[in-house]
């Protein structure tokens, strides 16, 4: 017998809906067998066709592809001269690369509070945070909205300290019509499968600063060199390389960067297809008293990662995770992002505690991800905001 639906009755589609999916087309298919029918695959060009790529789309001078999106961090926290005793400030509301970036340089993650309204990182609570031990922020486009930029980099300008932009969310995205990735000192983007592009996995370092793109290339492979300009001693010959410094084996190979340079020649049907729903989803649910829809600061022309469905409990006879299950029971699929980082047993046993940043707090007890994803069809569409009406008409006060 089919298991009724929490809200009552049967449920709004039959089939599963999930909160995020790829998509592949017949070109994607088309630019990764050519690559495995070449002469390279790994170090070859299209990890530089990539970077050329990522620059003329944003606009920065130097783009760095990596493995992922947590290697670009990294990488990141160590051209910003990060090290032991030195400190990051960063959210809470946020995978937990942003933060321990910090750690794996030997750095301490400060958490700041974020903006209630829009979930970004709010400038105010970072400047409380900064002392003569703060490096580097990185501000997190959640959801793909861009942070306070102008606000970020005055602050951290005033104090000499470098602004990462943690772009895993915002790819398309632009500030005061500039594209995310050519206005931080460096900016970070991710390659996942849920991302508005993939490459199945894969990341990127941008920077205007060719102080800060050697190092990057630097800690990308090895902290070897093969230019001559950097060698300590005479070269051998013309097989020769020097380690110079400590790096990491974070290199792309020419088969992420094939599918992700086919993805990019899409992004703007991926990201206007992404505006739609969100307009779907803004004008049916900023209609109902019981929930609450994320602002948008005028400066993000955003192309939307996440769609965050936040309820007031106060409102409604159900809780976050009762709404949680009442969605699945009706065969859509949510997500919650994020727990805040400094609530994981790890950030505990570090010495976190609960309640250093209420509105985080807060928001994660009452938000949830909505499927959002560029192959969603209307009827999708829909459902979930049907499933949501339905839902909220159950539980309500």
């Amino acid at each position: 017998m089919e298991k009724p639906a929490i809200a009552g009755g049967s449920p709004v589609r039959n089939t599963k809906l999930f909160y995020g999916h790829q998509f592949v087309d017949k070109a994607d298919v088309r630019a990764v067998e050519e690559v495995l029918t070449s002469d390279y695959l790994t170090c070859g060009p299209k990890v530089a066709e990539l970077e050329e790529k990522l620059c003329a789309l944003t606009g920065a001078k130097y783009a760095v592809a990596v493995s992922n999106g947590t290697a670009a961090l990294h990488i990141a926290a160590m051209a910003a001269g990060v090290g032991e005793g030195d400190e990051l400030i960063t959210t809470p509301i946020t995978f937990a690369a942003s933060a321990n970036c910090a750690l794996y340089c030997g750095g301490r993650p400060v958490f700041a509070d974020i903006d209630p309204n829009t979930y970004n990182i709010d400038p105010e609570c970072v400047r409380e945070k900064i002392t003569d031990r703060t490096k580097a922020v990185v501000a997190v486009d959640f959801t793909g909205q861009a942070a306070s930029l102008d606000a970020l980099l005055a602050m951290c300008h005033e104090r000499g300290i470098l602004l990462i932009e943690d772009g895993a969310h915002s790819i398309g995205t632009k500030y005061k019509g500039k594209p995310v990735g050519s206005i931080a000192d460096m900016t970070t983007f991710s390659f996942h499968p849920v991302k508005t592009v993939t490459g199945g996995e894969g990341g990127a370092v941008l920077t205007n600063s060719r102080d800060l793109y050697e190092k990057l290339l630097l800690y990308r492979s090895h902290g070897i060199t093969k230019d001559e300009e950097f060698y300590e001693n005479e070269s051998h010959g013309p097989w020769y390389h020097e380690q110079i410094d400590l790096g990491y084996n974070y290199r792309i190979t020419d088969i992420q960067c094939a599918l992700i340079l086919s993805q990019i020649d899409k992004l703007a049907q991926f990201a206007g297809r992404r505006r739609e729903i969100v307009e779907r989803y803004n004008d049916a649910f900023s209609q109902i008293p019981q929930l609450f829809v994320q602002q948008e600061i005028p400066e993000s022309d955003t192309t939307r990662h996440l769609y965050i469905l936040r309820i007031r409990p106060e409102m409604l006879t159900i809780d976050r995770r009762g709404f949680f299950e009442a969605m699945a029971a009706e065969n859509i699929c949510c997500n919650v992002h994020y727990i805040p980082v400094y609530w994981h047993p790890y950030y505990q046993k570090l010495g976190y505690k609960k309640g250093i940043c209420p509105h985080a707090e807060k928001l994660y007890e009452e938000m949830m991800s909505l499927p959002i994803y560029y192959s969603l069809t209307d009827q999708d569409i829909d459902d979930v905001i049907m499933a949501v009406k339905k839902i909220v008409a159950h539980y309500k006060k």
